[in-house]
């Protein structure tokens, strides 16, 4: 699979992914997260806003990978 098709693919995955997540932590920091101790919140929205990179990594790398041959 050529690099191009490869970050085509990984593009529309990562753009569905992150709308979905998104919509995921919406929901919960509006549910659970307002009743909490603001430290807590703090560290939640954080946590939050940083944790959506994890699974997306492998994504990442295998765009970027080159092509063969």
């Amino acid at each position: 699979m050529s690099t191009r098709i490869r970050k085509l693919i990984g593009t529309v995955v990562m753009l569905v992914f992150i709308f979905t997540y998104a919509l995921f932590a919406m929901a919960v920091a509006e549910g659970r997260i307002t009743q909490a101790p603001k430290l807590l919140q703090t560290v939640a929205y954080i946590v939050l806003g940083l944790i959506w990179i994890v699974p997306l990594m492998p994504l990442v790398r295998w765009m970027a990978k080159p092509d063969r041959g």
